[in-house]
């Protein structure tokens, strides 16, 4: 979600310029790791074991229409712009009545509105969550419908427990970023610190998609020492190797990576072609989020 008017202009590129990485005929980005099995995922019973969901059925209190997240999430809250010029104030759960973020008939259901009045000089709210379990290496997978709207920016990425001032240095891991301008078509993007002469980070693809925001995909990625691929509704469509150097510019992603959800609303990337106020309020549902490892 950072870095985005770096990889904003190959973006544009990548979307009317020149084919998507689903399209892309090099064979390595649709080479299916040895574990890989056809159909639905193993959900832990093969090489890899469920070690940690959020099923996101927790009942509600009596009396109440909804249920809180559990206490397995952290919420984000600000109006900084999150690097992006995003143009939401992030909020803890809800705001003047209005529930950016709960858990009803099984699903988390992460709500952006309008607001009458700006919140710290901003007019939309939303929720931006990050777990508190960290994990390295593993198969994250999320099940969900996505937000519809000119504007929407919605996204289920990870970034590393420790921080450090050199953002690329850390590494992100995007496992799916959707922008409600462009329908349709879902990316999968990694942020390092070794980028191309331009200046520009395009370790960037795309995937064109059946009704991601009226129907179920399941967007997921499968992160070893070796290798990441990322997949959709189990098939692969794009994989980066270690280089295999040790240089952490080229391959940071060796450390503990916490697993974020959230709804930008604008910002560099998401509101390049403006928002759509009448769209509001605006869901981005969610069945599950779970971890398998080895």
């Amino acid at each position: 979600m950072k870095e985005r008017f770096l990889i904003c202009t190959a973006l544009l590129l990548a979307l009317f310029g020149v084919p998507s990485g689903c399209m892309r005929e090099e064979p390595e980005h649709f080479r299916k790791p040895d574990w890989w099995t056809t159909g639905e995922e193993d959900e832990g019973t093969g090489e890899y074991r469920l070690v940690w969901s959020d099923e996101f059925d927790d009942e509600p209190a009596d009396g109440q229409p909804w249920a809180e997240p559990s206490d397995g999430w952290i919420f984000e809250t600000g109006g900084t712009g999150w690097g992006n010029d995003e143009e939401q104030y992030y909020v803890d759960k809800s705001y003047g009545g209005k529930a950016v973020s709960k858990v009803r008939d099984g699903c988390l259901i992460l709500t952006a509105y309008k607001l009458d009045r700006p919140l710290g000089g901003k007019k939309y709210i939303s929720a931006r969550m990050t777990t508190k379990r960290s994990w390295t290496y593993g198969k994250m997978e999320m099940r969900a419908k996505l937000p519809a709207g000119r504007g929407t920016w919605p996204a289920f990425w990870m970034l590393p427990a420790a921080r450090t001032s050199d953002n690329l240095l850390d590494g992100e891991i995007d496992i799916m970023e959707y922008v409600g301008c462009e329908p349709g078509i879902v990316w999968f993007s990694l942020h390092n610190k070794k980028r191309t002469d331009e200046g520009k980070n395009l370790l960037t693809t795309s995937l064109k998609l059946e009704s991601p925001e009226t129907e179920w995909h399941t967007y997921g990625v499968e992160w070893t020492a070796e290798y990441i691929q990322a997949y959709v509704d189990g098939i692969p469509y794009y994989t980066f190797r270690n280089d295999g150097t040790g240089d952490p510019k080229s391959w940071p992603f060796d450390k503990p990576f916490n697993i974020k959800l959230n709804i930008a609303i604008g910002g560099s990337w998401g509101g390049y072609m403006g928002v759509d106020d009448s769209i509001f309020p605006t869901e981005y549902i969610i069945d599950y989020v779970r971890v398998y490892q080895h």
